[in-house]
């Protein structure tokens, strides 16, 4: 089956988009902790138009973050084609890393999305909720699969309900991004 051609979302209401929203599935990534869990992602919109982004995950019963930001890829288009760019190591940090962020699928609610890059090397399903329904999960995933995504490497993130509070031990040695470095 010919894979069809990867569209992004026209039209994004960035201030919709705004808030938290929860990991339910990605590729898993050398820049996450392998056990992971209640990974979230929560986006504020700054003055200026880019986005402040604050991404977080639970490991060893320690809360981890990094912050970063947003910005339009190609301002004069309605696409929602963005850049993020961290700064890293967190606990340091001084070298920046810039990926993309293709928002492929919003629902008209904007409680769950389908978020990919033009590599097809990371993906993410994410959810305003900390669970999604299986069914619409099924139609994400098989979104994902047309447009050339191996969906075999979509991973489940674990989720507590309720979710952790916002503050909790933290990891402010940044032990997980050093474990990343060399795969653990």
């Amino acid at each position: 089956m010919a894979k069809e051609e990867m569209q992004v979302v026209k039209g994004l209401d960035l201030e919709r988009y705004m808030g938290r929203w929860y990991e339910i599935a990605c590729f898993p990534s050398r820049d996450q902790p392998k056990d992971g869990v209640n990974t979230r992602a929560t986006y504020a919109l700054n003055d200026d138009g880019t986005v402040n982004v604050l991404n977080e995950t639970w490991s060893g019963g320690k809360r981890s973050y990094i912050q970063g930001s947003a910005y339009k890829a190609e301002p004069n288009t309605d696409e929602a084609k963005f850049k993020v760019k961290f700064f890293v190591p967190p606990f340091l940090p001084i070298i920046p890393v810039v990926g993309d962020y293709w928002v492929l699928y919003i629902d008209q609610d904007y409680q769950y999305a389908l978020i990919g890059q033009g590599s097809r090397k990371s993906l993410w399903i994410l959810c305003r909720n900390t669970h999604l329904d299986d069914e619409i999960y099924n139609e994400l995933v098989e979104k994902a699969k047309n447009v050339g995504y191996d969906v075999s490497k979509l991973h489940k993130t674990p989720q507590s309900d309720p979710p952790p509070e916002e503050e909790g031990p933290q990891d402010t040695k940044g032990i997980w991004w050093i474990k990343s470095i060399f795969g653990k």
